[in-house]
């Protein structure tokens, strides 16, 4: 029954919504059966390709916390399957080495720099997505320009300057930097920034905030995946770091893992006693912390990448 002529009431509207959704269904379903069952070779080639990328990529840990779960003269066997499995390795590595100290300055520097280097770098990118100002392109240009900049042209400078300050034989050269931002973080946020509507900002403007609120309320929480993205990016830059830590840090006490690591190789690597068992152990618990944080991420952090490129 209709309401008007030629007007369906919200009764037959809603059947005819319910019947074409059906219908649709209906054609899907008939569809996917077909796709399943079909099996082309270009789809057997790209699944083996994958597979084999797979096993290639892994291998590497899988040896490597095979061997860490061997004795010393059975290290390099390249057997996956160790043939006396022992657990000593991974307590003598606690013994041999300050790991917990090692493991305990390496989260305070990759927090600190994976923290810092977030906001600073959202901040800069939600200052040249949101507001206009002349000459915006071209200072934006510019820091994009400083990625060209190899990092051995900045390492002497900078070096001169945390020497002046003080700083060097401390953790702090290893993460303040990053209060300055990054200028491939600040492209990928303001990539991100841009996509965003403005109207929420405007009414959120109306409603008497501010511009600090309107960013950390409103472009922070909808542009979560560029946040989880930076942040797993810098994390992962920062806890495998060894470079800064071999220029500024002198004493073993404030050693990093991979400057920690860097030390063993030194000692029982090339020092005569070939203790190769610590070192792949130290390894394991080094990469560890990193496979975890990744699986716990990678939602977002998938997100975030497919999207890039489509925002703005």
């Amino acid at each position: 029954m209709s309401t008007f002529a030629g007007v369906p009431s919200s009764t037959e509207s809603t059947r005819l919504e319910n019947v074409g959704r059906a219908a649709v269904v209906g054609n899907l379903g008939g569809l996917r059966p077909d796709r399943k069952r079909r099996m082309t070779p270009g789809r057997i080639l790209i699944t083996a390709a994958l597979v084999i990328a797979t096993v290639i990529f892994i291998y590497p840990f899988i040896w490597l916390l095979s061997a860490s779960f061997k004795p010393r003269g059975e290290v390099f066997d390249n057997k996956l399957i160790p043939d006396t499995f022992t657990l000593e390795n991974y307590l003598n590595v606690w013994q041999e080495a300050p790991m917990a100290l090692w493991l305990l300055n390496t989260v305070v520097v990759t927090v600190l720099a994976a923290v810092t280097v977030t906001i600073s770098s959202a901040m800069v990118a939600w200052g040249f997505s949101y507001f206009r100002f002349r000459g915006r392109e071209a200072l934006f240009g510019l820091v994009l320009a400083t990625m060209m900049l190899p990092g051995a042209v900045t390492m002497i400078p900078t070096f001169l300057i945390w020497n002046s300050l003080g700083q060097v034989g401390t953790l702090t050269p290893l993460w303040a930097g990053n209060l300055f931002g990054s200028a491939f973080y600040i492209f990928l946020m303001r990539q991100f920034f841009k996509g965003l509507p403005r109207d929420p900002f405007e009414a959120a403007k109306i409603d008497g905030a501010n511009n600090w609120t309107m960013f950390w309320k409103i472009a922070l929480p909808l542009t979560r995946p560029a946040v989880v993205v930076t942040l797993l990016f810098e994390f992962q830059a920062a806890w495998t770091d060894l470079m800064r830590p071999l220029i500024y840090l002198r004493d073993s006490s404030t050693f990093t893992v991979p400057r920690g690591l860097k030390a063993l190789v030194d000692q029982y690597g090339f020092g005569g006693e070939w203790h190769w068992e610590i070192i792949v152990t130290a390894s394991v618990i080094t990469t560890v912390p990193m496979i975890i944080l990744f699986f716990l991420g990678q939602r977002h952090f998938i997100e975030g990448i497919a999207t890039t490129g489509s925002k703005g």
